[in-house]
């Protein structure tokens, strides 16, 4: 096996793979508000359960929706949603309504929070915990549901065809996947065992 070359920099890179949502509230007179978050991931709460964890820096209007309401939706961003989640990340809510682009938006099917019609996979989370550090809140959640893409027929967790959903991921810049390489267990060699 070739050994890789690095380098060793300082600690100021925060590269860090991570899927793109697009995260709906509520706001105080019902209407809906959108921002797009990259600090998403899951982490086991026991059993076969998990739970979302999402933090969100500042004191932007959807972490204040979260904090008031304990509830949002997180919509996966496909890259054909690039163009809205562009605009909801420089449109701010102190600037006016959100409503210069064209999405449509329904009502979760558990919770009572807004959702993108063009997402492929939205869950919808109420927040059981939050951790603040420093200037960010860490919330972790419980999903009450998860929507997905119809063409998705998934046997369990770890069979989720990640190209069909075609996600934005983030790392200081926007990437999509390429390829399904396999699963779990096709890479193993005679010498593994």
């Amino acid at each position: 096996m070739d050994k890789v070359k690095r380098r060793s920099v300082k600690p100021e890179f925060s590269m860090c793979v991570q899927p793109a949502f697009i995260i709906g509230t509520n706001n105080e007179d019902g209407t809906a508000d959108f921002a797009p978050i990259t600090w998403v991931s899951a982490t086991g709460e026991g059993g076969d359960k998990y739970l979302l964890v999402i933090s969100m820096f500042g004191n932007k209007m959807t972490k204040r929706n979260v904090i008031r309401t304990g509830k949002f939706s997180a919509n996966l961003v496909s890259t054909d949603m690039l163009p809205l989640m562009d605009y909801f990340g420089s449109k701010h809510a102190k600037d006016g309504k959100k409503d210069e682009m064209s999405y449509e938006v329904s009502r979760g099917e558990v919770l009572d929070v807004p959702v993108l019609e063009k997402s492929r996979w939205v869950y919808e989370c109420e927040v059981k915990q939050s951790v603040e550090t420093g200037e960010s809140t860490t919330f972790f959640c419980c999903i009450r549901n998860i929507q997905m893409d119809e063409r998705l027929h998934c046997k369990d967790t770890f069979d989720v065809d990640l190209t069909v959903l075609d996600p934005v991921i983030y790392s200081g810049k926007y990437h999509s996947l390429g390829k399904l390489l396999g699963n779990i267990g096709d890479f193993k060699t005679a010498k593994d065992l």
